[in-house]
């Protein structure tokens, strides 16, 4: 497993080298773009040189994507992410960003489910009701690290954009708690008054313990970090250890405890941010944490986004689970336009998103590698190839259709004029 990590970390450089030389796109897209290049170019050795085929599909069948993504990278990109949400504005848009992540992604859930299973039934591919709801579920949530890496070039208005950072920072613990209860449902767990158990009581409990704990652990591990970076500000280097000291021992103790890991390193990071946004706290230690957490999270970054790309190398394809992925890019799209508008439809005036605001809203909404790890953990048992597939085919077009044309659809429909680009993530320091 370290040689084949090893070699991803090598080739996600080189790639970027050659992207930034060459294509020129955004990071993460480019990246994602060339190792799509890379995959097709190794599957055409099944007709040149099928033992050199064979091999490369037995390494990508080495790396377990779920849980490189969920138990080592998600951690860091999301603390990196997270420390540059301003808490004050965060907390001023906390009642649509809580609407978008608990209503909008229950919605989208029930829509997308309903819809995708006409229209599995209608291509040849017998999908049950409940599977396309477990679809619909891992389909839903939008991607914190896709869209905090995409964003940084659209100059969006801030209360808009909070509301995007806030919803795919915190989405995504309701949409893995609402996968998993739908997961056990599919499965056959309950029968009679265990199965009453697992919709009502089940969802509300695993969602209490989750969320609740996750978001309580965030604000404890905060303020440790806060209190120990005060303690010591003169050494800036012992400092970034304690940031990373507390995401990896954080996020293990939640796993431990069973907890929201992600919520809590959301939750760490904003508090840990905000502190270090003072002005008391000396440039230094600002620049340190700027630069290191900044290089981290694009390394990472282009790890995951080579891994999302070769990941075509093992996909099982069909003529109709292709027709399938692409009727059901509208369908999502669609199914997140509404979800978002009857959302929005529940906010006071104040809070309000006009109808030019949901489109983009709708459009920023990209899915990406939390969403094929989710369907990675299906069963063999399960329609597990079709539900990956159109996975994987509607998380290319998110980051690459939706992504490229965020910055040139926020111009248009905003008529903000010449958007600046922004090439750097946004400073701690304010």
């Amino acid at each position: 497993m370290f040689e084949v990590f090893s070699l991803i970390v090598a080739v996600s450089a080189f790639l970027s080298y050659l992207n930034h030389k060459t294509l020129k796109l955004p990071p993460t897209i480019g990246v994602m773009v060339l190792s799509i290049v890379v995959s097709m170019v190794i599957g055409s050795l099944q007709v040149i040189k099928e033992d050199w085929f064979h091999l490369a599909c037995n390494l990508v069948l080495q790396i377990d994507f779920r849980t490189l993504l969920f138990d080592f990278l998600l951690s860091f990109l999301l603390f990196a992410g997270s420390i540059h949400v301003n808490l004050s504005n965060l907390l001023k848009e906390r009642k649509p960003v809580i609407i978008f992540a608990t209503f909008g992604v229950v919605t989208s859930t029930a829509i997308i489910g309903s819809v995708v299973f006409f229209t599995a039934n209608w291509v040849g591919i017998p999908l049950t009701f409940i599977e396309c709801l477990v679809f619909g579920s891992l389909i839903s949530p939008t991607d914190p690290v896709a869209v905090l890496s995409l964003l940084q070039k659209a100059n969006v208005d801030k209360k808009l954009e909070i509301k995007i950072i806030g919803e795919s920072l915190f989405n995504d613990g309701v949409g893995i708690v609402v996968f998993l209860t739908l997961l056990a449902l599919a499965g056959g767990s309950g029968h009679g008054d265990h199965e009453e158990e697992i919709t009502t009581l089940g969802v509300a409990k695993n969602f209490l313990v989750e969320a609740g704990g996750g978001i309580l652990l965030g604000i404890i591990l905060g303020y440790i970090g806060v209190f120990f970076l005060k303690s010591i500000k003169d050494e800036p280097r012992i400092e970034v250890h304690i940031t990373l000291g507390i995401v990896m021992a954080g996020y293990a103790l939640a796993s431990f405890i069973g907890v929201s890991g992600a919520l809590a390193i959301v939750i760490t990071g904003i508090i840990i941010g905000n502190r270090l946004a003072k002005d008391d706290m000396p440039d230094e230690l600002k620049r340190n944490l700027n630069v290191f957490w900044g290089t981290l999270d694009e390394v990472l970054n282009a790890i995951l986004f080579v891994l999302i790309g070769i990941e075509i190398l093992v996909l099982g394809f069909e003529v109709k689970y292709m027709a399938l992925s692409l009727l059901a890019i509208p369908i999502v799209l669609i199914a997140r336009f509404i979800s978002v508008s009857l959302g929005n439809a529940m906010l006071s005036s104040k809070h309000k998103s006009e109808r030019n605001e949901l489109v983009v809203l709708t459009w920023v909404g990209l899915r990406g590698g939390i969403s094929i790890a989710l369907a990675l953990t299906l069963s063999e048992n399960s329609n597990r190839e079709p539900i990956l597939f159109m996975t994987y085919v509607i998380v290319v077009f998110s980051i690459i259709v939706q992504g490229l044309s965020i910055e040139s659809l926020v111009k248009k429909i905003t008529n903000q004029g010449s958007i600046k680009e922004i090439s750097k993530p946004k400073k701690i320091v304010t």
